[in-house]
């Protein structure tokens, strides 16, 4: 087998996937059978610059080569050659964002990324327009925002694009996207499969633009041709010049596509849930939803059939946090532990607690969360005194904490009568078997899956988008994942169980009630209540002996030591 592999890898026969997540950027190589070879990565970090969330582009040049570099370091240590060509190449990235370009190719402004949440007024009154939800993260509402703001750098900007955009423009020189992350930059007209043409001259008058189209990158769809790798790209993806111009490029997509692919999960009531630094769950729609809603975006796969999305900025980063100090607690017991085995021991710990946590709340909220109308946040871990105050029940609150927002926001779509016939999830934290998926089927009240292959991840996924250029003429995205891709992969599906719906229910009802509590501990002008006053109602039914708070103050925000991709997430 090593030699076929190495002949594959010699022969250009391989295909190439990038992912840029919120803390790794990962690059993945797959054979002709789809079966990862060999894999690269690069921890980064986003920055709290100015008030934003950033990521410097230096810092997505060298984490991208760096990522590369790897791989390809991989590569010859396993099969003793490297790639100097492949039969594709695709590149995902965090969705949403904002990147303003001017006529020379230049940033304008400092990349601002999914998780800013500095642009209400615009997201509001572009809602209000188009008669569409336009969440907080989407690009088109940073767009406004800066001319609201009279931000000097608007009548400089000749285009803008997402992350994956601005990667795949440096490999291929196309300003294209694919359609599912182009569906977080403006809406998109299922029927065309492009930005939904009534929209944009709605929004054109709304902003001001001369030309908002012409602003806005180009859309494909799955399988459509995007550009191939010039000798340009060749040399900023591998400085060394090794890698050859001319392989193909499908179009770039965010994680919230690649995780669909992953997952297989494009198809009509199929869904899936990523979770990494955000959480975010994806619902393959029947039918248009009756009306906007403020909780949920609605956006496309890959192949542009419209999707309910519910998107939470705050994910497992808490549990991180939690997991490195205990971590280091071994550490300086004597009994230094890896990453993993220190979740596993957590989680396992978990899964024997109490099924409500036993009085315990953990509010896992880094940074604003739009979904429940949080504007800054503060992480919150809050006991009555009678709480059974345990390291089981601890990781269990932390754990119900990371999954609370999501299930508030399905409730919508429950609402909606949306039909899904089960849940597929992927990400680091479900890599330790067991008590994260059933949760998980807990708080969404529907079966979870997990699939053999998910835990590769967005990299892997948009590198079977690449894989399927060459099969698009003849069978659709959902038809390829379910008869070449994932026809004999195995899954783990675990369906809810009653004591731990009942415990994550009762669990809810506290993280509802203790929100108020946001406000006050970020600071917020008119939350705390004066002396003498009425307290909040609710805050101190929640309110504990123990409050912990802290803010998304510092330069970089934690990560997960298991981050799954991508990251996503997401975006």
């Amino acid at each position: 087998m090593s030699d076929d592999r190495t002949r594959e890898i010699a022969d250009g026969r391989t295909t190439l996937g990038i992912e840029l997540g919120s803390t790794r950027i990962k690059a993945c190589l797959v054979g002709e059978d789809l079966t990862v070879i060999a894999a690269g990565s690069h921890e980064w970090e986003n920055e709290f610059v100015d008030g934003r969330w950033t990521y410097p582009l230096a810092a997505v040049e060298t984490g991208v080569r760096a990522a590369y570099a790897a791989l390809v370091a991989d590569l010859q240590a396993q099969h003793g050659t490297v790639p100097t060509t492949f039969r594709a190449v695709g590149v995902s990235a965090m969705m949403h964002g904002y990147l303003p370009f001017d006529a020379d190719g230049e940033l304008l402004v400092p990349f601002r990324t999914w998780r800013n949440t500095s642009t209400g007024p615009a997201a509001a009154a572009l809602s209000d327009a188009l008669g569409f939800n336009i969440p907080l993260r989407w690009s088109i509402a940073h767009l406004y925002q800066a001319v609201l703001d009279d931000e000097q750098h608007v009548a400089q900007t000749t285009g803008i694009t997402t992350l994956a955009g601005y990667v795949h423009r440096q490999l291929t020189g196309q300003d294209v996207l694919g359609v599912g992350d182009a569906s977080g930059v403006f809406p998109i007209d299922p029927a065309t499969g492009d930005y939904d043409a009534r929209m944009l001259d709605t929004a054109q008058d709304l902003i001001g633009v001369p030309d908002l189209r012409a602003l806005l990158p180009e859309v494909r769809v799955a399988g459509q041709d995007a550009g191939h790798l010039t000798p340009a790209g060749a040399a900023w993806l591998d400085p060394t010049g090794t890698l050859q111009p001319g392989a193909p490029l499908c179009p770039p997509e965010g994680d919230a596509g690649t995780g669909m692919v992953a997952t297989n999960a494009v198809a009509q009531r199929t869904g899936n849930v990523s979770v990494g630094t955000s959480i975010f769950a994806m619902v393959v729609l029947e039918r248009p939803l009756s009306t906007p809603h403020e909780e949920l975006d609605v956006v496309t796969t890959p192949a542009g059939d419209a999707v309910a999305m519910v998107h939470c900025n705050n994910g497992a980063s808490e549990i991180g946090s939690w997991a490195r100090v205990f971590g280091r607690f071994a550490e300086a017991a004597g009994t230094p532990t890896d990453a993993d085995t220190v979740f596993r021991t957590l989680l396992d710990e978990a899964a024997t607690a109490d099924p409500d946590a036993g009085g315990l709340l953990a509010v896992n909220y880094l940074a604003g969360e739009p979904v429940t109308g949080v504007e800054d946040g503060r992480p919150l871990l809050l006991r009555a005194p009678d709480a059974r105050f345990t390291l089981g029940n601890l990781v269990r609150a932390e754990l119900m904490g990371a999954f609370a927002t999501l299930a508030i926001g399905m409730e919508v779509l429950h609402a909606e009568d949306v039909a899904v016939d089960r849940m597929t999830a992927h990400g680091g934290l479900f890599r330790t078997p067991g008590l994260p998926q059933r949760q998980l089927a807990a708080a969404l009240r529907v079966p979870v899956a997990l699939e053999a292959t998910a835990s590769e991840g967005g990299a892997w996924g948009i590198a079977v988008l690449a894989s399927y250029l060459e099969h698009a003429a003849g069978t659709s995205l959902a038809e390829y994942l379910d008869t070449t891709v994932f026809g004999s992969a195995a899954s783990d599906v675990v369906d809810p169980d009653q004591r731990d719906v009942d415990g994550f229910t009762a669990y809810l009802d506290r993280f509802r009630t203790a929100l108020p509590i946001q406000a006050i501990a970020a600071g917020v002008p008119g939350a705390a209540p004066t002396p003498g006053a009425t307290p909040t109602p609710g805050a101190t039914t929640s309110a504990s002996a123990t409050t912990s708070a802290s803010g998304p103050t510092t330069a970089a925000e934690p990560s997960l030591p298991t981050e799954q991709q991508q990251e996503q997430d997401v975006n």
